[in-house]
């Protein structure tokens, strides 16, 4: 469907990808319109193309799939746009005498005698060379959007193109169609090949061969790697743009030269690194040291006092290796403590909330994810934040992750100490956000298990900054006597060094909860019914435990009986069936029903969610990979799923937008990161 008309208000604008919610006046009505409208202002002329849906709350909108500007239709309309701030130096009363000077002839003489202007009493010549300049820049802006669309690159990419390109975009997209690859991450490579092979670029052209490289290189970053094997590259760049070893090898050289990349020998062996994950590194190092090396003002004198009244007031006796942690975080601006379930951290991170605040200093608590930074509040009574809220990197545009760092200066964090929990999930670009936050001599401590999985994204920094053995750290392998009574914590030690689960026999005390059990079979269908059972009684009559309140099943993989897929689909069904025939829809060979729950499984930095707090009810753009929810509603009329995830926020899918979603009844451990 296509509707004309102006922007006369703007409710709401993410500035970050232009997703827009506005106040749209065509000649038949008035109607709010949301999207992404980059460019664009009140007092603009659009053609928007899309559909009329019916919000829950807010009734008819038009959501948009595409637009297109338009010059002004009518000499009002002219009039506000040029009074909305498009160009410097024209206001409203101004804006008024122009339209009313030159009438029908406003564009024109913007665009092909803006010399004329100088008839309007306080514009200079210079100053009307400069608007009729102003006035073609928009307009050749205006085209990019129309571009893009033709080759499948939706308007959300257009302003990020215009940011890094200029007015000249178009002409160097035509030039080399792969610029778009370094530009916006996630775009899909076989499209930009596909627009230069059919423009006539030859398979083994240079630019086609750099870009397949790096290409290659952001694809390994998806795994978590900031560098590849020179072997391992050469054969995937190979098998991806039909090019001979040699292609590859000069390609490696030229963008070497470049400094685009990096390589490395390590041990022999030949590692090649996008020359952003290589200075990100090397910049979380030199960070790190200054950090170390700086003068330790935040330190508390008489550390061993401190600590006896803490004691004496918590009614804790700290263990000799918790003491020695305080002092390690006491006596160094920069320490590690790390140490499997129940040896102590919490402890120790309460005890050091105490001494500090105590001492009037001001103690700053962080996770990496918002299930983290719940706990944390939970077990220190303090407020934590999540490291993204903490940096403000939800202002961030993602692609500036794997390009130049360097250009986020960020907010500086107000702290005299600030510990991080759970750093084993803290990728390298996390790290380095938050050391370029951190004042010198401000006290850095990073807790967590280095024995955890790594990182979901690039980069393995706890365990690499222990194994450095260049930061003070501190190895908590003592179970304590409550933690000692869980059967899980146990084993989870036992299993890390090699040991097999604890026996019947071996339980030394009464009090040893039950927490644990380990079903042995090697019948892939017996051990599915017992996961089934487990889920959907068995466990309830055990300890009262609801499946969609309690439980989360765990797999190593996705394929198989026991993979996630096929244990999503048998749990569905016991746990969800759909008896009253209420509307569903199938996407990616799942089919999605109301009361099922669900897990985002990519980074959206643009749909848009509401959120009701106690105080005021929040707006805002952006779901994440690895947050869980639950459908609300399926509304076949609309087209749309409605999901309220764990953290309160509601968002709309449009049918299309499932393939964002998967079922969480099962999730893989690797997923089980994201939470």
């Amino acid at each position: 469907m296509e509707i004309t008309g102006e922007i006369v208000g703007i409710i709401y604008k993410n500035e970050m990808n232009s997703y827009t919610i506005a106040e749209f006046e065509t000649e038949e009505e008035s109607t709010t319109v949301v999207g992404y409208l980059p460019f664009i202002q009140e007092g603009d002329t659009l053609k928007l193309i899309g559909k009329f849906i019916e919000h829950k709350e807010y009734g008819r909108q038009f959501k948009i799939d595409t637009f297109e500007k338009m010059m002004p239709q009518t000499l009002g309309a002219l009039e506000r746009y040029l009074a909305n701030g498009n160009i410097k130096g024209i206001g409203e009363a101004l804006a008024k005498r122009i339209v009313k000077k030159f009438g029908e002839e406003t564009i024109h003489i913007f665009k092909y005698e803006p010399k004329r202007l100088v008839e309007i009493k306080g514009i200079s010549e210079k100053k009307a060379m400069e608007m009729g300049e102003t006035f073609v820049q928009n307009w050749e802006v205006w085209q990019i959007v129309g571009f893009l669309e033709k080759f499948g690159i939706g308007a959300e990419h257009a302003k990020k193109v215009f940011d890094l390109l200029g007015i000249s975009a178009i002409e160097q997209i035509e030039a080399n169609p792969y610029i778009l690859i370094d530009l916006a991450r996630g775009v899909d490579f076989k499209q930009i090949d596909k627009m230069a092979l059919d423009l006539g670029m030859n398979y083994d052209n240079d630019k086609r061969v750099a870009s397949g490289i790096k290409y290659a290189l952001i694809r390994s970053t998806y795994n978590g790697h900031t560098s590849v094997l020179k072997t391992n590259l050469i054969e995937f760049v190979i098998n991806l743009l039909e090019v001979s070893t040699e292609n590859v090898e000069n390609g490696l050289i030229n963008l070497n030269v470049k400094n685009e990349i990096v390589m490395e020998d390590r041990e022999g062996q030949e590692y090649v690194y996008l020359n952003t994950f290589f200075n990100t590194e090397a910049e979380i190092a030199i960070r790190i040291d200054r950090l170390q090396k700086a003068k330790n003002i935040k330190q508390v004198p008489e550390i061993e006092k401190e600590l006896k009244k803490v004691e004496e007031n918590s009614k804790i006796k700290l263990s000799e290796k918790q003491k020695e942690a305080v002092k390690l975080v006491n006596d160094n601006n920069v320490a590690i403590i790390t140490g499997g379930p129940g040896t102590g951290k919490t402890t120790i991170i309460k005890t050091i909330i105490d001494i500090y605040e105590n001492k009037g200093k001001k103690v700053v608590l962080c996770a990496p994810t918002g299930r983290a930074t719940k706990r944390m509040t939970e077990t220190t009574g303090k407020e934590a934040s999540t490291l993204h809220r903490l940096l403000e990197i939800g202002k961030i545009d993602e692609d500036s992750l794997y390009k130049n760092t360097s250009n986020y200066e960020g907010a500086p964090i107000d702290g005299d100490l600030i510990m991080v929990d759970e750093m084993s999930m803290v990728d390298m670009f996390l790290m380095n956000y938050l050391l370029k936050c951190i004042y010198q001599g401000t006290k850095l401590i990073l807790v967590g298990d280095e024995d955890q999985l790594a990182s979901v994204g690039p980069g393995s920094v706890l365990k690499d900054l222990i194994h450095s053995e260049q930061i003070a750290t501190i190895h908590l392998d003592k179970i304590f006597r409550q933690a000692a009574e869980s059967k899980i914590v146990l084993n989870a030690h036992r299993v890390n060094q090699g040991e097999g689960f604890i026996k019947k026999e071996e339980v030394e005390s009464e009090e040893m909860k039950e927490d644990f059990f380990f079903i042995k079979g090697v019948e892939q269908e017996k051990m599915l019914k017992e996961i089934i059972s487990l889920c959907t009684g068995r466990l309830k009559k055990y300890g009262d435990y609801d499946f969609f309140q309690s439980i989360q099943v765990l797999s190593p993989t996705k394929k198989g009986i026991l993979g996630t897929k096929e244990l999503n689909r048998a749990l569905q069904e016991q746990l969800n069936p759909n008896l009253d025939n209420l509307p569903e829809r199938a996407s990616m060979g799942a089919i999605f029903r109301a009361g099922d729950r669900v897990m985002q499984i990519k980074n959206n930095y643009d749909i848009y969610w509401e959120k009701e707090t106690k105080d005021k009810k929040e707006m805002g753009t952006g779901v994440f990979n690895g947050e869980i929810g639950t459908i609300t509603e399926i509304n076949e009329k609309e087209k749309q799923v409605e999901i309220r995830f764990d953290d309160e926020k509601i968002a709309w899918y449009e049918f299309s937008e499932l393939d964002q979603i998967e079922h969480s009844y099962a999730i893989t451990i690797h997923k089980s990161q994201r939470q």
